[in-house]
């Protein structure tokens, strides 16, 4: 038996060195490899799915107010956002199976300090280092996919990650809200690590080591740095303020903030290898789709963070109900994104990213139907239904045209690159949003321990968040045109379609990295 697996292995990674990579579908090397990619990538979307059901819990056996669970929630994205583009260069240098794996043991071991948690800073610390450990291994998931399978197989591998990557959105929220009520919140992370101790043997044994021979060692890790401390300040600047009001403190973070983001551009200008280069957004296209990405996930940022409360607070939902009351979002994203993508190809991403937005829009402001009644089936179907259902056919219609007009506005050498930005630009405005709305919409520091003082606050961050889609549908009708540029053929990949599409856009990674040198 052992003997026929090795066999099956070695003729799965059958090639030339004429041809690259070689591992076909359905050999037994291939289904290791799709095997490793999800649950690696699932670690990183379970996370950022089922943290916001947990949040009530967190509060009340942590003692802790509003800000520290906009924390715990932000501390991931800051570290994320901020690294991410580093983390897929470090695989393109180092090696993608080695930083892969570098980063399922630094987010097992992060996860682990998260689950053990004796308050909410060293929480919120642990969440900051999930966030290193999340650059690391999202950008290799997919790129080990692309650099390791036969061209021939490659789509129908991608779509295989994508489809199961899908169903663990689907299913996220409902376990996290199962691990809540039951075992407790702590069980969220703990549940990475039996997931980490499965892959990362698999990885080691299975997936074969590859690298771009083109990738040198220069990394912006100035740019990076000073990206995620510009980020990093305005945020606490943000949370900070219902608080401290006005404060020095506050008043110099986020000026400090703002300084950072200044020094960040223009050490971008002037150095040879940014991270971000300047020169992509000289692509009106590419620019203007990365302004309506900010709004969209602003807006759904601030929309998941808020709303899984209010149906714990005020509406009365268990973890395990509010989890399951928002499951409509995600399955309809899993049914009929990929369709959404192909309807784009057809009729140009113009009135996709005008009508999804919009659309997702009523869903959000029928939210506001949501209150202490809400918590019967009766109320479920008359309140809670219409509004995630609305919202998942708006974001049904605007996630895949988003993904596949970013990857269609700039020369398929820099697909990587552009969907890199796109997809830190997406966690950036979440990360933002979760710190501006309860500032914004008036939250106290206790407000999500008052039913009373939540839905109030709710009832103003939600046309908030209904406006930042209104204005991102109204950039998308006067900025966005069909592409022209020979990238377009984007929009009918699986990738563009599902995969963690609710919190982020997918990663794409750049064509060049699917011939690489590849080592055993």
């Amino acid at each position: 038996m052992a003997r026929r697996r090795r066999a099956d292995d070695a003729e799965g990674m059958e090639k030339s060195e004429a041809d690259g990579p070689g591992i076909r579908v359905a050999s037994a090397a291939g289904r290791w490899v799709v095997l490793t990619t999800v649950l690696g990538s699932s670690m990183a979307m379970l996370d950022s799915t089922v943290i916001n059901v947990a949040l009530p819990r967190i509060g009340e056996d942590l003692g802790t107010d509003l800000a520290a669970l906009q924390w715990t929630v932000n501390a991931y994205m800051l570290t994320l956002a901020g690294l991410i583009l580093l983390g897929g260069s470090l695989g393109d240098r180092y090696g993608r199976r080695r930083v892969f794996v570098v980063g399922v043991v630094w987010f097992a071991a992060a996860s682990l300090a998260c689950g053990l948690a004796p308050n909410a800073a060293v929480l919120i610390a642990a969440r900051a280092l999930q966030g290193v450990g999340g650059a690391l291994l999202t950008p290799g998931s997919l790129a080990l996919i692309q650099a390791s399978f036969h061209p021939d197989d490659r789509a129908r591998a991608v779509g295989l990650w994508s489809g199961f990557g899908g169903v663990g959105a689907a299913v996220g929220p409902f376990v996290g809200g199962w691990l809540v009520d039951g075992p407790g919140w702590r069980w969220v992370f703990l549940l990475n690590l039996p997931l980490a101790a499965v892959c990362v043997p698999v990885a080691l044994r299975h997936v074969p080591e590859s690298r771009d021979p083109h990738a040198h060692g220069r990394f912006d890790v100035v740019g990076a740095v000073l990206g995620a401390l510009a980020l990093a300040l305005v945020t606490y600047a943000l949370i900070a303020a219902p608080g401290r009001g006005a404060s020095p403190v506050v008043i110099g973070a986020a000026l400090g903030g703002v300084a950072l983001g200044v020094a960040f551009v223009q050490v971008e200008r002037r150095r040879a290898d940014p991270m971000l280069p300047p020169s992509v957004f000289a692509s009106r296209q590419f620019t203007a789709v990365n302004v309506v990405t900010l709004c969209v996930y602003a807006a759904l940022g601030g929309y998941f963070f808020l709303s899984a409360i209010q149906l714990q607070v005020v509406a009365g939902y268990s973890a395990l109900g509010a989890g399951a009351a928002l499951l409509p979002t995600t399955l309809l994203m899993l049914l009929f994104s990929a369709a959404s993508g192909e309807l784009g190809q057809r009729i140009g991403p113009r009135v996709p990213l005008t009508a999804g937005p919009l659309i997702a829009a009523g869903g959000m402001l029928l939210m506001l139907r949501v209150g202490p009644g809400s918590g019967s089936v009766t109320g479920y179907l008359t309140d809670v239904l219409p509004a995630v259902a609305v919202l998942g056919a708006g974001l049904v219609t605007v996630v895949a045209p988003l993904t596949a007009s970013v990857l269609a506005s700039v020369d398929t050498a820099r697909a990587g690159l552009a969907s890199g930005i796109n997809n830190a630009a997406a966690r950036a405005a979440g990360l933002i949003a979760v710190a501006a709305l309860p500032l914004l919409a008036g939250m106290g520091p206790d407000a999500y321990r008052d039913a009373g003082e939540f839905a109030a606050t709710f009832r103003r961050a939600m046309p908030m968040c209904a406006g930042l889609l209104v204005l991102g549908a109204l950039i998308a009708w006067s900025t966005v045109r069909r592409p022209s540029e020979p990238g377009a053929e984007a929009a009918r990949r699986p990738e563009c379609a599902v995969h963690c599409g609710v919190t982020s856009p997918p990663l794409e990674p750049a064509p060049e990295t699917v011939r690489p040198e590849t080592t055993g």
